[in-house]
């Protein structure tokens, strides 16, 4: 199968592989870019108004020129959540991804300050496996969304993967040695404990290994 590519995302999705959500930093991130470059156009009218043009010019393309790298900057860099991982973009002209597969996720936090709460956002931590280490998602807008998205595809990976491993092993049920019979059904019985199959499911597979 191809792989995709979702339009507000330049990393490329792998197969069967679906975005459930995007977010990214806080507007508040571009507030003090945005000041400058409003006082940057204030200056160079100003200045040439003074007859000062050549002085006014430079300054306001600067800071302008500023003001619109960090606001591209923020349309650029996103995490986004999908049903197999966790993605981080970075980078305007070129990408930096880092990512966090849903399997390896062992924990996620988000905390927000006095502030925070009052423009919904925060910070976002994502604890995983020990060769990955944790990573943290700083000023994320409505960090509760993405720690929410993040949790119910994990639940929902792990019972796809189960039913997955429930199906497998299903299908294996008919090479059973008569040796191996009784820990088959124990088997069965756990994943009828756990929910991954019915008590229909489980009864079809002992009475098939008991044929």
């Amino acid at each position: 199968m191809q792989k995709t590519k979702n339009n507000l995302m330049r990393t490329e999705l792998k197969p069967n592989e679906k975005v459930v959500l995007i977010t990214r930093p806080h507007w508040l991130t571009i507030f003090f870019p945005l000041f400058l470059g409003v006082i940057g156009l204030a200056i160079g009218i100003f200045l040439s108004v003074m007859g000062l043009f050549f002085i006014g010019l430079p300054i306001a393309v600067i800071l302008l020129g500023y003001t619109s790298y960090k606001v591209f900057e923020r349309h650029r860099n996103l995490w986004a959540v999908t049903n197999l991982r966790v993605i981080d973009e970075e980078g305007v002209f070129s990408i930096d991804t880092k990512e966090s597969p849903l399997d390896k996720i062992n924990n996620v936090s988000y905390s927000q300050t006095f502030w925070g709460k009052i423009f919904k956002f925060g910070r976002v931590e994502i604890q995983t496996a020990a060769e990955i280490g944790d990573t943290v998602y700083e000023n994320v807008e409505k960090p509760g969304e993405l720690k929410d998205a993040i949790t119910t595809m994990q639940e929902e990976y792990k019972t796809s993967q189960m039913k997955k491993q429930a199906k497998e092993f299903a299908d294996a049920i008919g090479n059973v040695n008569d040796n191996d019979i009784g820990t088959e059904i124990e088997k069965l019985n756990q994943l009828r404990e756990k929910g991954v199959i019915t008590e229909e499911e489980f009864l079809a597979g002992k009475k098939k290994l008991l044929e």
